[in-house]
């Protein structure tokens, strides 16, 4: 009698994860192209910065109110909603004949982008408690896609003009706008909300700690994501296509990190231990960024940064959800991913205010702040002493 009930669940989460890859690759597609975008326009570091990060402010206040709208009218009806409306931000990016209007669009874009929220609702809506963390991983799967997909488009239609990529990512919004019309259905049940309130998280002194270690983890790796393509611009002259190609790459040693090493790793040695190591390695790329004279240098930290990051990020989420009782599980997790949503509001306007200061200074701020987390990381518990999540 489950055969059939299982096969429109597995029919509609795979067109909430085809939906969610191409929404990302979208969103991948500007990422090695933004910055010469505003360039253009007679952009500096900081002003990119703040472009940056009015995305993340926009994505970070409108992520609980579409996951709240969801909860009275429907997931379908907020996701149509936010793939149209992300059509339109990315064609205004693409149109857009200033800096004004670069950041309208950009901040339409975050807003519009909060709907990963609303996917995650849909997964916990669509599938029992035991079957949650393997689809949840999944959604986190769609990430890697989008992030190796869409730089590549991006770098591969950059030489046809700077609009060009952006212009091509609007179509691309427009055409799962009417994929996900015709076959994305609302789930049949809702799952319990979110417990309100992520602060009341905080009274816990371990999850504490893990948000604020996951600020300073987030507000560092921020500072690559935001001025590597100006970096290499100024150091290199390097142009759109040229970073496309390294931010894929990187993506893939992660993805390749994550999807096979990560196995072994976890199981011979405890979280902490691998969120220590993982931000030393880490930070020793950050500061290593600034001293090559030349990119095959380069490419021996960007590999470090790569590793670091892909080894420590899930360690740290894994110590995130152990420390948080069944209970409290969402509201432990909302204010640990919160945590990561405030270092992209913050990192991007710090990172590019010092990066026209001096271009190692953002580099040398972000491998500081990994020191500290590895450091840190000796006083988490080792994972399975976090006992208010097992079980």
């Amino acid at each position: 009698m489950s055969a059939p009930a299982a096969a429109p669940k597995q029919s509609g989460l795979a067109v909430l994860f085809a939906v969610v890859v191409v929404d990302l690759v979208g969103f991948g597609i500007v990422m090695p192209v933004l910055p010469f975008w505003a360039r253009e326009f007679g952009a500096d570091a900081t002003t990119l910065g703040l472009l940056q990060s009015s995305y993340a402010a926009a994505q970070l206040v409108f992520a609980p109110l579409w996951g709240r709208l969801s909860d009275r009218v429907g997931r379908r009806r907020v996701l149509l909603a936010t793939i149209a409306g992300t059509a339109l931000a990315l064609l205004g990016l693409g149109l857009a004949r200033s800096l004004v209007g670069l950041f309208v669009a950009r901040i339409l874009a975050g807003a519009f982008a909060a709907n990963v929220s609303v996917a995650s609702a849909y997964i916990s809506d669509v599938t029992p408690a035991s079957e949650r963390t393997r689809w949840m991983g999944m959604l986190g799967a769609s990430f890697g896609v989008g992030f190796v997909l869409g730089p590549a488009l991006g770098g591969l239609l950059a030489p046809y003009g700077t609009a060009v990529p952006m212009l091509a990512a609007a179509g691309l919004a427009a055409v799962n706008f009417g994929f996900a019309l015709l076959r994305l259905t609302e789930p049949t049940r809702h799952g319990a909300r979110e417990s309100e309130g992520r602060l009341a998280a905080l009274r816990d002194p371990l999850v504490r700690r893990l948000v604020f270690t996951n600020l300073a983890f987030s507000l560092a790796v921020t500072q690559l994501e935001t001025l590597f393509a100006f970096f290499m611009l100024d150091r290199f002259g390097w142009n759109a296509r040229e970073v496309a190609w390294v931010l894929v790459a990187m993506a893939l040693v992660m993805g390749g990190i994550q999807g096979g090493g990560m196995r072994a790793l976890s199981a011979r040695f405890a979280e902490r231990t691998l969120v220590g190591a993982g931000s030393l390695i880490l930070a020793f790329g950050f500061l290593g960024v600034p001293l090559p004279a030349s990119v095959a240098l380069l490419l021996l930290p960007l590999f470090l940064a790569a590793a670091g990051r892909a080894i420590a990020q899930p360690a740290l989420q894994s110590l995130a959800s152990l420390a948080a009782r069944p209970e409290a599980r969402g509201e432990v997790l909302g204010a640990f991913q919160s945590s990561a949503s405030l270092a992209r509001v913050i990192g991007p306007s710090v990172g590019g205010l010092l990066y026209d200061v001096s271009i190692p200074v953002p580099f040398w701020l972000a491998g500081g702040l990994l020191l500290g987390v590895a450091l840190s990381a000796r006083s988490l518990p080792r994972g399975s002493e976090a006992l208010p999540g097992i079980g």
